[in-house]
Parts: structure tokens; C-alpha cells; sequence
């Protein structure tokens, strides 16, 4: 057999850049997260505010969730190159956004328990104190939250097609990435929700220093909660679609199924899509023609859709079914 240089063909399976920087300022926030958490329960406990301590322990679910968001950069860089990870790293990032949504859901849940069990049993607040710490907490979230601000970050797709059948190769030229990053963006809903409830204690504390509205504290416990929960459901459906490759409901599925036939006497017949990458989509495609079109050709009608980066086909030639 002829000699032949595979380096042409050859690829890697990586759709969106290592977050280096994204990695670093993840374990920033989530320090700093940390030294907030502990000053915000301890006063909240000292002086009896629920308002406080519903901001200290969510923002103690927060330092947990952003150290795993910072773990995912790490664990997604390091094994980007291992080749059991069939479309690259990137869902290791999905995941660790998946597990922020479950961590929220078990604040919520404590914060509401604890919120009405207070609205219950009243308990004597230092609001005074309680307040300046609150004050703090707020600071804390603002700054983390510009930090993990979504700075529009761009890599580079590396598309490339194989077609099954007539086994056509091809690598389009880099594209920039428009998608949202999942791993920072459950990351941001942390500190934001958190500087919410932080609100919410100060709008608590400063009713019942001013106006002796003490069951106000506990109320806006359990508002916190509920903010919580809305922000919560909302990643916890975004990462579990990508995790479940729930991707056929897409739009672009329908793109693509219209771009393949309007090549004549062209009918898809079985079309598969799920992301890899963070606006990048992965197709298998089985075609039946009575044509003679190749698969480059089919993959050419493709090269429209930028989010389409790695394409298999399969041509299927009704030639038995033209003899009869």
C-alpha cells in the first residue's frame, strides 16, 4: 500500500477555548466568597438576624459552587487532550454548572424551613450591627459578580466533516464562539442571586430599625429563598438539555434538514444533533438520493451554518429500486 500522510485528516476535539483566565478569577470570587461567608453567618448568629444568616449560608453555597465552577476549568484543561472524551472537555463544565443548580435547591430549601420556622418564633435582632454586615455582603457580591461578568470572551471552532460511504473529509477555517458559557454563567447566577438576597436583608433590617417591623427579617428569608429557587430552576433546565443532548428541538434542526435537500431528488432520513461546545453542534445525517451527489457536495450545502463544526453523512443511492 501507497504511503499516505493521514496528518491532513487528522483533529482534535476541542470546540471552545481553556478558560485560563476564567479558571483564575473563578477561584478569586470564590476566597473572597469564602472570608464574606464566614463574617455574614457569624454576625447573623450574633445578632439574631435571619435576613443575615439566609445571605451568609447562601453565599456559603456559593463559595462551594464557584470552587467546583474553578475545578471544571481545571479538570476540562487538563484532560483536553485525552482521547476518551469523544467531543473534548467541555461538558465537564456543563456538569459542574448542573451541580451549582442542585446546590441552590438545597438552600432553598433550608432557607425555607429556617425562614418560617422565625416567622413563627420571633427572635430579637441587633439590626444596627446586623445591618453594616449586610452592607458588606452586598459589597462582596457586586465585586463578584463583576468579576465573573460575561467579558465576551472569543476562541475558535474547528470544524470538519466525514462522510460515511463516500468518505469525505474537510476542515473549515476557525470561527469565533457565540455561546454562553455555562461553567461562568452558573458562577454569575450565584453571586447575583446572592446580591439579591443581600438586598433583600438590608430592605429587612432597615424596616425593622425604623419602623420595628421584626417579622419583616424572616419574610425576606423566605423571598430570598424563592429568588433563589427561579434562578435555580432556570440553570438546572439549561445544563440538564445540554447534558441530556436534548437538542432536536432546536431550530437549527430543521436548518439543517432544509439546506440538505434542496439538492435535488434529496430526502433526509435520519438526522441526529447535539451540542459540543457552547454554540457548537456535532450532525449524523443519512441521506437517500437517486443521484449521484458525493458527500462533499452535501457538506458544502452545510458550510452556511457555522454552529455545524463536525458533520458525518451517510449517502444511501436508490440504484436497486431504479432497475425495476
Amino acid at each position: 500500500m501507497t504511503a499516505c500522510n493521514h496528518s491532513r485528516w487528522e483533529h482534535r476535539h476541542e470546540y471552545r477555548p481553556l478558560e485560563t483566565a476564567s479558571e483564575r478569577q473563578a477561584w478569586r470570587v470564590a476566597a473572597l466568597t469564602g472570608v464574606a461567608m464566614l463574617v455574614e453567618i457569624g454576625a447573623g448568629y450574633a445578632f439574631n438576624s435571619m435576613a443575615l444568616l439566609a445571605d451568609g449560608w447562601h453565599m456559603a453555597s456559593h463559595m462551594l459552587a464557584i470552587g467546583l465552577t474553578a475545578l471544571a476549568y481545571l479538570l476540562a484543561r487538563r484532560y483536553a487532550g485525552d482521547a476518551r472524551f469523544a467531543f473534548g472537555t467541555w461538558k465537564i463544565e456543563v456538569l459542574a454548572g448542573f451541580a451549582s443548580s442542585l446546590l441552590l435547591l438545597v438552600v432553598v430549601a433550608m432557607l425555607a424551613f429556617e425562614s418560617l420556622w422565625r416567622l413563627w418564633q420571633p427572635q430579637r435582632i441587633a439590626f444596627d450591627m446586623a445591618l453594616g454586615v449586610a452592607v458588606v455582603g452586598l459589597l462582596v457580591n457586586l465585586i463578584s459578580a463583576w468579576m465573573l461578568r460575561d467579558q465576551h470572551e472569543h476562541g475558535h471552532a474547528h470544524g470538519h466533516a466525514h462522510a460515511d460511504h463516500d468518505h469525505d473529509h474537510d476542515h473549515d477555517h476557525p470561527r469565533p464562539e457565540v455561546g454562553r458559557d455555562l461553567n461562568r454563567h452558573a458562577a454569575f447566577i450565584h453571586v447575583l442571586a446572592d446580591a439579591l438576597t443581600s438586598v433583600a436583608a438590608i430592605v429587612a433590617l432597615l424596616g425593622g430599625l425604623f419602623w420595628g417591623w421584626d417579622w419583616l427579617d424572616p419574610l425576606m428569608g423566605v423571598i430570598g429563598a424563592l429568588i433563589i429557587a427561579f434562578w435555580a430552576k432556570g440553570l438546572l433546565l439549561e445544563t440538564a438539555k445540554v447534558l441530556l443532548d436534548r437538542e432536536m428541538d432546536s431550530p437549527l434542526v430543521e436548518r439543517v434538514r432544509m439546506a440538505l435537500q434542496q439538492e435535488a431528488d434529496t430526502q433526509v432520513i435520519d438526522l441526529h444533533l447535539w451540542r459540543v461546545g457552547r454554540a457548537q453542534f456535532a450532525c449524523i445525517v443519512s441521506l437517500v438520493t437517486h443521484g449521484d451527489c458525493s458527500a462533499d457536495r452535501y457538506k458544502a450545502r452545510l458550510a452556511g451554518l457555522e454552529e455545524v463544526v463536525h458533520v458525518t453523512v451517510e449517502v444511501n443511492r436508490c440504484e436497486a429500486e431504479e432497475g425495476r
